[in-house]
């Protein structure tokens, strides 16, 4: 039977699992970049990652040749070949106008910052939001992902998780496995209120409010979320962001709100 690992022509090992660890080796190399350092130098990337230098030079010579990078005279910067797939990503992902305008209602009417999150694995992810108008604000940008262990929203989102699923959750928490104990509890009174309230759970001073979004089966496939700073999170005002959510998303569900996000719903 032949083996899963080979020599190349230049002798080098390769195998499936060389394969899969170049390729998180890029995705590790291109995620040092961002809004704050928008170009790194090598020498950079071998600090960052404990890479040799000649590995690193390898596969950012790759990242060049397809476009993902783009060599200036002071380091590397985002290739314009990260332009197709963001475009792809913002028209599968991207609201359709009638939501982004339910958003920034509900934002100027509540004040507080309205998000708009779904699972993936073992966290959740922003994917649209509009901040609140008060100078005092939570801001979560699109794209950034947050732990499932405690939040209003993950609360939601969790209602058809499996209990394998909710065990890594809860490992990933700060206290351990026992966690998943109170998870589900916190699950389980989510789903019988229609709604979820956090304060301080994930981080001091900060309070949210959230209600689920379904697909047509049924299930839980997004958190309509308020948040906000604690203090201006009373229980009069939860009480009016809960309504103020429900009435927002029975409008989104009429729609057959579903996930990935598109012109369906």
């Amino acid at each position: 039977m032949p083996s899963a690992t080979s020599r190349s022509a230049t002798g080098e090992e390769t195998s499936d699992s060389g394969g899969v660890r170049s390729i998180q080796r890029a995705l590790d190399i291109l995620s040092l970049l961002s809004e704050e350092r928008p170009l790194i130098a090598v020498r950079d990337i071998v600090t960052a990652t404990g890479l040799a230098k000649t590995t690193v030079i390898r596969i950012v010579q790759t990242l060049e040749q397809s476009g993902l990078l783009w060599a200036t005279s002071s380091g590397y910067m985002a290739g314009p070949g990260l332009w197709r797939w963001a475009h792809l990503a913002r028209r599968s992902w991207e609201l359709p106008p009638e939501t982004q305008r339910l958003m920034r209602e509900l934002a100027a009417r509540e004040r507080e910052t309205v998000n708009l999150y779904v699972v993936r694995d073992t966290v959740r992810v922003c994917i649209a939001q509009q901040e609140s108008p008060q100078p005092l604000r939570h801001v979560v940008q699109v794209g950034d992902e947050l732990p499932l262990w405690a939040g209003a929203s993950a609360k939601v989102l969790l209602r058809n998780a499996t209990p394998q699923l909710l065990t890594r959750i809860a490992r990933s928490s700060p206290w351990g496995e026992g966690h998943v104990d109170r998870l589900r509890e916190w699950i389980d009174e989510a789903a019988v209120q229609g709604f979820a309230v956090s304060h301080g759970e994930r981080e001091a001073g900060l309070s949210a409010v959230a209600v689920p979004l379904t697909g047509r089966s049924g299930s839980v496939v997004a958190a309509l979320t308020l948040s906000g700073p604690t203090v201006r999170f009373t229980d009069d005002r939860v009480t009016e962001f809960t309504e103020a959510l429900l009435a927002a998303a029975a409008q989104l569900d009429e729609r057959g709100f579903d996930h990935p996000l598109g012109s369906s719903f």
